[in-house]
């Protein structure tokens, strides 16, 4: 409460007059006047803090006693105030001992459910210990009688474990889906649900049904995501593929498609002819020519990095094919890649153990060499020295104690040179230095 709300009170000066302590306090104007004054302005109380009739009076006001030595018990608040209710001095009674509640007799229904449940249980630890036995048939007992006791999806995942584990897996789908049946209707574990969907999933790659076994690994991994069965699903993806291309896998229809390859290669329709190879490859992919018949129509299409791939892709299927090495050759000079074209035709010579492309190889050997050396040969010694050492692969050959031996040795004795290109991989080397510009013939 306020200072200004306490002497604001309409009824303080009948209040006080009515206090023993300050009803002769009332009488004096003074007094009156002071009250009057705080009563128009609290703020001035400071100035009254130290008059000792006001602050009987405040004490009377505020209830505050103000029994000094020798004041007079007969004084009392303005205010009065509910005297405290008189102690009992009779102790009360020690509290008296509760009762315990008498239980409800247990509801019938509940208690057959309960016991039930425990013989469900029981028969699960069963069918557990001839799980772990390998013993499914005594394990699929005591499944079957724990679902039979207590409806429980549980029990029916563990029915299908035993099932699959025993090879029936058309029974082990059976369960799993009666599982998720029941299991929507109550409302079950939706781990639960994905560890049945993901059961019947590894039972129809059991029966090879591939697409059925995605379809439920998928559903699976809807319902709860787990490392085990994205593993799985993507491990039969692959198969899927693999089992697709090898069903079709035909040797009729990859001569059929080769024919009509060549066909259109021959009337230059160059995508027709990629289009049929391709075919081709799908029908009979280890058979090496429709890689090299696809790189030759992808070359005339500008296609050189594709050509490429398909020629290291029949060398891979057969070594000694010597149209893919030629081709792969053509497909790096297509590149103007031409230090890769002489690497080519370096194996391409190896492998033409017959002898019967030499000519060709060499004519495109010439032809790298002579473009590699035009393209320079207009050069000043001091530009063709900066390209050469710009050049890792021509500095790793000069940097080669046998390769400096070798050309140590052309210097004084030139068909030492020749001796030595008898070597394939010396005489690659020796074109990629002539190439250069670094072994300068004729002069």
């Amino acid at each position: 409460m306020g200072l200004d709300s306490l002497f604001s009170d309409p009824m303080l000066i009948p209040k006080l007059a009515a206090n023993p302590k300050t009803r002769d306090l009332v009488q004096d104007p003074e007094v009156l006047a002071k009250l009057q004054r705080l009563k128009q302005n609290p703020a001035d109380f400071q100035s009254v803090l130290g008059d000792p009739q006001m602050m009987t009076i405040l004490a009377a006001i505020l209830g505050i006693s103000d029994q000094r030595p020798g004041a007079s018990e007969e004084d009392t608040p303005m205010y009065d105030a509910a005297p405290p209710p008189p102690r009992s001095k009779t102790p009360p009674p020690p509290p008296q001992p509760q009762k315990e509640p008498t239980p409800e007799p247990e509801d019938p229904e509940a208690v057959a459910k309960r016991e039930a449940k425990e013989a469900a249980d029981k028969e699960k630890a069963l069918g557990n210990d001839a799980y772990k036995k390998r013993n499914f048939p005594v394990a699929i007992e005591h499944y079957t009688k724990a679902w039979e006791l207590h409806k429980d999806i549980t029990y029916l995942n563990n029915l299908a474990a035993a099932k699959f584990e025993a090879g029936d897996y058309e029974g082990c789908i059976a369960d799993c889906e009666k599982a998720i049946t029941e299991g929507r209707e109550v409302f079950a574990d939706f781990k639960l649900i994905a560890k049945a969907y993901g059961r019947i999933g590894t039972a129809y790659h059991k029966l090879n049904d591939l697409s059925k076994a995605i379809e439920y690994y998928q559903r699976s991994l809807t319902e709860h995501r787990t490392p085990d069965i994205l593993t799985k699903l993507r491990t039969v993806e692959k198969l899927k593929i693999q089992s697709e291309k090898e069903a079709y896998v035909s040797p009729e229809k990859a001569e059929e498609a080769r024919l009509d390859g060549n066909e259109k290669f021959k009337i230059a329709d160059w995508p027709g002819a990629v289009e049929a190879y391709t075919e081709m490859i799908k029908r009979a992919p280890s058979d090496a020519r429709g890689y090299t018949n696809r790189a030759a129509a992808l070359q005339k299409l500008m296609s050189f990095p594709s050509s490429i791939d398909d020629c290291r892709k029949a060398i891979e299927l057969d070594p000694g094919f010597m149209r893919a090495h030629i081709r792969l050759a053509q497909g790096y000079f297509g590149l103007k890649e031409y230090n890769k074209v002489l690497d080519a035709l370096a194996a391409a010579t190896e492998a033409d153990k017959e002898l019967k492309h030499t000519r060709e190889i060499e004519e495109l050997s010439q032809k790298t060499m002579g473009t590699m050396y035009t393209a320079h040969e207009n050069e000043t010694e001091e530009q063709a020295r900066e390209r050469i050492q710009r050049d890792p692969e021509i500095v790793s050959i000069i940097s080669d104690p046998i390769m400096q031996t070798i050309l140590n040795q052309a210097k004084s004795d030139p068909m030492a040179l020749q001796e030595h290109m008898r070597n394939p991989t010396v005489r690659t080397k020796i074109q990629k230095l002539i190439a250069a510009g670094v072994i300068r013939l004729g002069r």
